[in-house]
């Protein structure tokens, strides 16, 4: 059995949609906080079981039989990740999991801006020691965080943002796809992958191409960190949170975030969506 965390999420939600076109229902489970949110999963024969990082003995029980365990990363900034994920890894380790995978970020670092990173880091060193075999998806920067990144720019003709640096930005359902594949695959991963797509740009190009998809001058303006973040803060944006989307754009401009590899197009058969693609959808709104 094959069991999946954070089904009700965005993210491994269509993981679970994509391994019920690949193997059948009886073969997956999965884990969540509130079993009500996932019975359109228990109707079509999925396995549903409350489980939560929080309660070690009800994610033991929701990991029963799992031959292999699919650990979501914590989404939310002011948690302890790291200790959330160590109590998913213990869980998965006491339930006979062959193997345990895990949704992971593109360059991992623990000296990177962007904190995820360091946590990233840190889940993948644990699952290294946790004596099963392991697969950590290295994903590339989900490319609809840039309709929060970008700002009001259909409203405004203007990207203003920190100095930034190429981005793969990935389509969150291709990503979903891939690990479907490797979940129902007779190809085993081992460690890191890294899943990306086929490119990376900067704002500047993102201007570019927003021009082209609307006709209009898309401009593109570079605003200093310290500014940045006080235009933030004035509209709303709480001080910390500022702060974490700060460390994309240093991370960015380090190049953290430029490398691109072929391995998604081929475990997809075919090439991944691109930020084109994205923003034609939202131009097209």
């Amino acid at each position: 059995m094959i069991v999946i965390t954070g089904a009700t999420g965005a993210l491994n939600g269509a993981t679970v949609e994509h391994l019920l076109k690949r193997i059948p229902a009886d073969q997956i489970g999965v884990s969540v906080r509130d079993v009500a949110k996932a019975q359109h999963f228990a109707d079509r024969g999925v396995r549903v079981r409350r489980g939560a990082y929080a309660d070690p003995a009800a994610l033991l029980d929701s990991f029963e039989g799992a031959d292999q365990v699919l650990l979501v990363s914590s989404n939310d900034p002011s948690a302890d990740g790291v200790a959330l994920l160590r109590v998913g890894i213990d869980a998965a380790v006491a339930a006979g999991a062959r193997r345990i995978l895990y949704t992971s970020h593109q360059h991992t670092g623990l000296d990177s801006p962007f904190f995820p990173a360091s946590d990233h880091a840190t889940v993948e060193a644990l699952l290294a020691d946790s004596g099963v075999a392991w697969t950590s998806l290295r994903n590339g920067f989900y490319a609809h965080s840039l309709d929060w990144l970008l700002g009001p720019w259909r409203e405004t003709g203007v990207i203003a943002t920190p100095a930034d640096g190429p981005v793969s930005w990935t389509e969150r359902d291709d990503e979903a796809e891939a690990a479907a594949v490797i979940l129902a695959g007779p190809r085993p991963f081992d460690g890191p992958v890294t899943l990306t797509a086929s490119t990376a740009v900067t704002f500047d190009q993102i201007a570019g191409i927003t021009s082209q998809l609307t006709g209009r001058d898309i401009q593109r303006v570079v605003l200093d960190d310290d500014t940045w973040v006080a235009e933030q803060i004035a509209h709303g944006t709480p001080a910390p949170m500022a702060g974490f989307l700060l460390g994309f754009y240093q991370a960015a401009r380090q190049g953290r975030f430029a490398a691109v590899d072929p391995l998604l197009a081929d475990l997809l058969g075919r090439q991944p969506r691109t930020v084109r693609d994205l923003l034609a959808d939202r131009a097209a709104a």
